[in-house]
């Protein structure tokens, strides 16, 4: 996966500098407030949020006029929390997602609609349960098990408010069209991700 990582950067870097349309390479971050969407199998549990953040490198690439195709490589953290009587449990994934956005600008306005599908590799897992006894934690790298899917199709759909030229701030929805388990139990529930974030972006 450090490998797919390095390989994108290098594609990005090299459009950036090879493109022979108008092309910006920038960078961004910003707040992640996941959640999942339970499915059918031995989900009878309620879930909170499990804030985290993204952070990575986007490209805006002009098409015509206020229209532009803005690919991203994002590290990103997603999961859930819930409390039960017997103490609290907290999951958190980490992903790399590849969004293929297309970002429509308002006439008039530095505001944009941005929309478009998502690519999501996990990396690792991390489970921590906590009670009046202790704490328990558990990381599992993705590579070596096969408890959840590795990658996940899904979509994007947000605002972006470009301040200037260089500085943007926005906020999207984000959610996988797939399940993370087709078969879903108490150790490992069918559930799909869904992530509000906010954050800002700067383009060179």
């Amino acid at each position: 996966m450090k490998k797919l990582f390095v390989l994108l950067t290098a594609l990005f870097i090299t459009g950036a500098a090879n493109a022979q349309s108008p092309i910006r390479i920038g960078i961004k971050g910003g707040l992640n407030l996941p959640n999942i969407i339970k499915e059918n199998n031995n989900n009878n549990f309620s879930t909170k949020v499990n804030p985290g953040f993204n952070a990575g490198l986007t490209l805006d690439i002009s098409l015509i006029e206020g229209l532009a195709l803005t690919p991203e490589v994002l590290y990103s953290t997603k999961g859930y929390k819930l409390s039960s009587s017997f103490g609290d449990f907290t999951q958190t994934t980490n992903f790399l997602d590849i969004p293929v956005l297309l970002s429509i600008r308002l006439a008039g306005t530095g505001l944009n609609v941005v929309a478009g599908p998502q690519v999501s590799f996990l990396l690792s897992t991390k489970n921590k349960f906590q009670n009046g006894f202790g704490s328990v934690d558990q990381t599992i790298v993705e590579d070596d098990a096969n408890r959840f899917k590795k990658n996940l199709i899904g979509g994007v759909i947000g605002l972006r408010y470009d301040i200037n030229s260089n500085v943007d701030i926005h906020g999207r929805y984000a959610i996988d069209f797939q399940k993370n388990n087709e078969n879903g139990s108490s150790r490992t529930p069918e559930y799909k991700n869904q992530v509000f974030s906010v954050g800002f972006g700067y383009k060179f």
